[in-house]
């Protein structure tokens, strides 16, 4: 029956979807395709028949969202406070969903009561662009918006099969190499490396004394750019798993021959951590590969650690990292769609974004945003900002949740030297599509 949750979701919301008549004139620019995404003569289309209400009556939107640290709370409420004083007429209520968020969300969809607008994350993106929940904002998107400003990578992240943006961006991180100074002092190393080749060999001689090189994150949240290192894909046309292949295999074979040949790579479990943050700030692993989010944890819990951080080495010859992005979508059935693309307008125009990425807490998804904040010069945050331009958005297709957990399974037990890569991945791979198979 849980196998079954997928297809049961899908023709829940198809059903909830006509009945409720929200189809309407919904700005489904799907015969305009992405050509209109920057063609302001849309504009005009986006209150027609949108919901929206008269510009001088009194309108309240629900944004709904995960709950975040009390600094970045209050950066946000910063940020729709001025939203507010350039709109008075629209009024926002912000409403953390503090657990199983996309659980409630699905449920708030089915049963009408999901708010106007609503944070989706790009692993869950292409299942819910799917099911007809969403509008679709390429109507709504004037020249002034500057689309073109977005990293593209991030952007696409959120762009349907059918040419449509159905979210934009509000934050991002990729994953950098940290690396340990002191430690790299100790070798004899002047700085990070810039391939793989030399990340294996600076791994070797920074192991010592119960230290490892590199610290690990043996999931596929992590490793999927290694995947695409010689040419692997995740998921096929069909959006079924094909990591298995020889040439996804390749580049997983390096982290796999890391950890049980050379035993210089270690995961957070075996040296008693709980993550490659903690372990990095712990000095028990000299490189990690993470993101923004371990700046101000190491800032805070270990502020005599002396580091530095650089784009991920190369891997085959390519450039290659993750990007974790979230964007703020229009729930299809609101019925202020024109105050909801206003809020969206905002929270990811050049205004909104500056407030709300101006401590550092998350990094902005548009470029001129990043370079006036000084991100793209930053000490730290250069690198992350970096990878933005070719990182691969956590996205795993439409049956992500079930690829991802398979793969996570079976990598681990590869990565512990409990069987082959190729026969893990091979089972991970026939698992998933058994799996899917039995939900379609």
């Amino acid at each position: 029956m849980k196998r079954k949750g997928f297809t049961i979701l899908a023709v829940m919301l198809s059903l909830m979807l006509i009945i409720a008549g929200c189809g309407g004139k919904s700005n489904d620019s799907s015969s305009t395709g992405s050509n209109s995404t920057n063609n302001s003569s849309n504009s005009g289309n986006a209150s027609e028949g949108s919901g929206g209400s008269d510009s001088a009556e009194q309108v309240e939107l629900t944004l709904n969202g995960w709950g975040a640290s009390p600094e970045e709370e209050e950066l946000l409420q910063q940020t729709l406070d001025e939203f507010m004083k350039k709109y008075p007429n629209i009024k926002v209520k912000y409403e953390v969903i503090a657990e199983q968020y996309m659980d409630v969300i699905k449920t708030r969809l089915i049963g009408g009561q999901a708010g106007d607008v609503f944070y989706l994350d790009s692993v869950e993106a292409e299942a819910l662009m799917e099911q007809n929940v969403l509008e679709p904002l390429n109507g709504y998107v004037t020249d002034e918006f500057d689309i073109t400003d977005f990293e593209e990578p991030l952007l696409n992240a959120f762009k349907g099969a059918d040419g449509n943006y159905y979210g934009f961006p509000k934050d991002f991180s990729t994953l950098a190499l940290f690396y340990n100074k002191k430690h790299f002092e100790e070798a004899g190393l002047s700085g990070p490396p810039t391939t793989w080749e030399e990340l294996i060999e600076y791994s070797k001689q920074l192991t010592k004394d119960g230290r490892y090189g590199l610290g690990v994150a043996p999931e596929l949240a992590r490793q999927m750019f290694m995947i695409k290192a010689y040419g692997g894909e995740v998921v096929d046309a069909e959006g079924k798993a094909a990591f298995a292949s020889p040439e996804g295999l390749k580049g997983l074979q390096l982290v796999i021959d890391q950890h049980l040949v050379d035993k210089t790579s270690a995961q957070p479990t075996e040296v008693g951590a709980g993550w490659g943050g903690e372990m990095f700030g712990q000095e028990k692993v000299s490189m990690v590969l993470e993101g923004n989010w371990a700046i101000p944890y190491l800032d805070n819990n270990f502020p005599d650690l002396e580091y530095g951080t650089a784009e991920v080495p190369t891997v085959n010859g390519q450039k290659g990292t993750m990007a974790f992005t979230v964007a703020y979508v229009m729930n299809k059935q609101s019925k202020h769609k024109e105050e909801a693309w206003k809020l969206i307008e905002f929270l990811t125009g050049k205004e909104g974004m500056e407030i709300w990425t101006s401590k550092g807490f998350a990094l902005p998804t548009r470029k001129s945003v990043a370079a006036k904040l000084g991100y793209d010069k930053d000490e730290y945050r250069s690198a992350l900002v970096a990878g933005a331009a070719y990182a691969t958005p956590w996205q795993a297709g439409k049956y992500g949740p079930v690829i991802m957990n398979n793969f996570n399974n079976q990598f681990v037990s590869a990565f512990l030297g409990e069987q082959s890569l190729e026969d893990a991945m091979k089972k991970a791979q026939d698992t998933s599509n058994k799996e899917i198979d039995a939900m379609q």
